[in-house]
């Protein structure tokens, strides 16, 4: 896959509309001359119990909202099912009117692919119910991280959690979960033991390794294009202690650093990870930054940092014992929805030339490059539609899209890092990482996603659903 078919949609364009678009997102919007969208459908209101917003009514263009504003949703309606049942007949109202549904909770992870649809907010299904005999928490398809790691951290276990507590739990995980603690447990959707669904029959059914396998294997990191979710139970995990922060130092410090990252890297137990990043955010000095998580004590894990000790000029160093609940702080992402750009990709390798590509020039206009170790639990097999993933590192670009021109501008950065890095990227995206632009097949190797297509056929033959990045196109 060349470096061009990777970032060539990051730029601006019109969509079917004739209207301009960043990055998959919307700049003007426009809708019918009654104030509603084309094919708005009053008999929706009827079918459920739950809310439901047509385009003109007050508060629809808030609820479309997806957490990265540069993404158009020019859905059909906004609905929040107030329960699984409702949800069932949200199913059966749309299968019988031949429509679409997209489910999301907190929307992250949006694309642009979701012209017509109908936009199911799961927020009212945010139950978490802790079994601390069975080491399993059920947890509604609406909960978000900070919920999932409140409830079972005051029985110090926890599930394989995100960096942002605000992101929603389903959607991370449908899309196999990168965590700050997958290199000592593997994906977050390895560790699901159940889904409660809804079918495209509008059937609830409760969705095992024995009960129904293949979806069961398609729903852990093959997205949400199979059924609605309702609920997962989760494996749970112990945290007799955990260690972790951020360390910065101005960036003329960035060749030592990444020296000492690569150094520690290179003989991390699994309980260890590590992400390192350059910033360079608006009106403010340019930095390099190591956050970590350690899942031990506190001396155990300076201990193992200590290349990055010995480096002089710290102007920042968080590192402390912490509780499960403060782990947003470590990175302390953006907590509102922004206008973003980003890009990954997984490396097969950390060398010298990363470095150095990295290294030569100021990454403006870029506000971010991270790169986070893998490795661990991680590379080994999985059974699950995330799979293993060989790679031992992962490269993200973040931006910000105020104007059309810093979306060209990010592309343009990003296709010449790809461009100089040569063969290291290996051409795959992990699949919740995914940009608008990009495609389930930028995440999942070819057998996969040729499996995935054909449960998708068998279990929504009318394409009930279609997820943030379906896989038949």
């Amino acid at each position: 896959m060349s470096a061009d078919h990777r970032t060539d949609r990051v730029a601006p364009r019109l969509n079917r509309r004739g209207l301009l678009v960043m990055g998959g997102g919307l700049v003007a919007a426009a809708c019918a001359p009654d104030g509603r969208a084309a094919g708005g459908d009053e008999r929706l209101r009827s079918a459920v119990r739950g809310r439901v917003l047509l385009s003109g009514d007050e508060g629809f263009e808030q609820a479309r909202q997806p957490w990265n504003l540069t993404v158009e949703q020019s859905v059909r309606a906004v609905v929040e099912p107030a329960d699984a049942d409702d949800a069932a007949r949200l199913v059966r109202y749309a299968r019988d009117a031949g429509h679409t549904l997209t489910v999301q909770s907190s929307g992250h992870g949006a694309s642009d692919a979701l012209a017509g649809a109908i936009l199911v907010r799961t927020n009212r299904f945010d139950e978490v119910r802790v079994d601390p005999g069975a080491r399993t928490a059920r947890v509604g398809a609406g909960a978000t991280w900070a919920r999932v790691l409140t409830a079972p951290g005051a029985h110090g276990r926890t599930g394989v959690t995100g960096s942002a507590p605000q992101v929603g739990i389903t959607g991370f995980t449908l899309g196999g979960g990168l965590s700050w603690f997958s290199r000592k447990y593997g994906w977050a959707a390895d560790n699901v033991t159940a889904f409660e669904v809804i079918d495209a029959d509008a059937r609830k059914l409760r969705v095992t390794a024995s009960s129904e396998p293949d979806l069961f294997w398609a729903l852990r990191g093959g997205g949400g294009d199979y059924a609605m979710v309702t609920a997962l139970e989760l494996a749970l995990h112990p945290v007799p202690a955990l260690y972790g922060g951020r360390m910065a130092w101005p960036v003329d410090r960035a060749r030592e650093v990444m020296a000492a990252f690569r150094e520690i890297v290179a003989g991390a137990p699994e309980e260890l990870t590590l992400w390192c990043s350059l910033s360079q955010f608006p009106n403010a000095p340019a930095l390099i930054s190591v956050s970590v998580t350690y899942l031990g004590d506190a001396g155990t894990g300076q201990a193992l940092l200590a290349p990055l000790d010995r480096i002089g000029g710290r102007i920042a160093d968080t590192r402390a014992l912490m509780q499960l609940t403060d782990i947003g702080t470590i990175t302390a992402e953006p907590t509102k929805p922004t206008p973003s750009l980003h890009h990954t990709a997984l490396l097969t390798d950390l060398t010298d030339t990363v470095v150095e590509t990295l290294l030569a020039e100021s990454i403006s206009p870029l506000v971010s490059v991270q790169i986070r170790h893998l490795g661990g639990a991680l590379a080994r097999p999985s059974d699950s539609a995330a799979g293993a993933v060989p790679e031992p590192f992962c490269l993200t670009c973040y931006g910000l899209a105020t104007n059309p021109s810093a979306a060209t501008e990010f592309q343009k950065r990003v296709r010449d890092y790809l461009g100089r890095l040569g063969l290291i990227p290996s051409g795959r995206t992990p699949f919740s990482f995914l940009a608008p632009g990009q495609s389930a097949a930028d995440a999942l190797g070819a057998d996969t996603l040729a499996r995935l297509r054909d449960i998708k056929r068998d279990r929504d033959p009318k394409g009930v659903f279609r997820a943030n990045f379906p896989v038949l196109t």
